[in-house]
């Protein structure tokens, strides 16, 4: 990952900058100040804030830059991998089976999108699960295309559908990158990494969990990085 080779795209940090602000506006000042903490020349930043309004992806406003309304709701995605609205779960899963014909390349890719925003995975071509343990509503994009099932598969399907292995071994990785992180740029990189990694959680009921899963583990540590962080961050915008 680009972040964790101390790299960074002006996009890539006005963007993260503003995920990760609440609410998510940030005056083209304070952006400038977060790219040189990676030598990102004000010019530069500029240029990509220009492109990024141009792009749809920012909207400005008396000096001050704020999220479109697709990327509000990539923050609200993040936020949720924070602190996850689940439920107690019963063993029913949610299958989801697309039956919509003739789908034009750019509503398939829509609707790739949603099922993995939900945190659905394809078992095969067209068919889609998980547990059905989260609280959320399923879009029109999904309803429209899909026939909808709740469902208790006779063997677990779990190590299909998901690298548990893997998340865990590099939410590892993160926590003790988080422990070790000197600096406000290096903060901002492991700060990323992190979010980025929380919405690959597949955010499974404990039984499906191995032992010792650390999902919740490096929720707490994050949020206490977080809160350290943005202090120290808050002051270096201000100064």
């Amino acid at each position: 990952m680009e972040e964790r080779n101390n790299t960074l795209s002006a996009r890539s940090a006005v963007l993260s900058a503003l995920l990760g602000s609440h609410p998510p506006r940030l005056s083209a000042r304070h952006l400038v100040r977060i790219g040189a903490l990676f030598g990102i020349a004000e010019g530069t930043v500029r240029v990509a804030l220009s492109r990024m309004v141009a792009a749809g992806d920012l909207l400005p406003a008396d000096g001050q830059y704020t999220l479109s309304e697709r990327l509000v709701e990539r923050q609200a995605r993040q936020d949720e991998s924070r602190d996850p609205h689940t439920r107690p779960w019963d063993g029913t899963w949610e299958v989801a089976v697309v039956t919509a014909e003739r789908r034009a390349p750019a509503d398939r890719a829509a609707f790739r999108h949603a099922m993995g925003a939900l945190r659905l995975a394809e078992l095969r071509e067209g068919t889609w699960l998980r547990p059905a343990n989260l609280v959320r509503a399923l879009p029109e994009i999904v309803t429209a295309q899909c026939t909808l099932i709740d469902g208790h598969p006779r063997r677990d399907p779990t190590p299909l559908l998901w690298d548990l292995d893997g998340w865990a071994a590099e939410a590892g990785a993160l926590e003790r990158a988080l422990d070790r992180a000197e600096g406000l740029a290096e903060g901002f990189l492991v700060s990323a990494a992190v979010l980025r990694h929380l919405l690959a959680d597949p955010l499974l009921p404990e039984e499906l969990l191995p032992a010792g899963w650390p999902g919740a583990r490096l929720r707490a540590r994050y949020d206490d990085f977080d809160r350290r962080y943005r202090e120290v961050l808050q002051r270096h915008l201000r100064g």
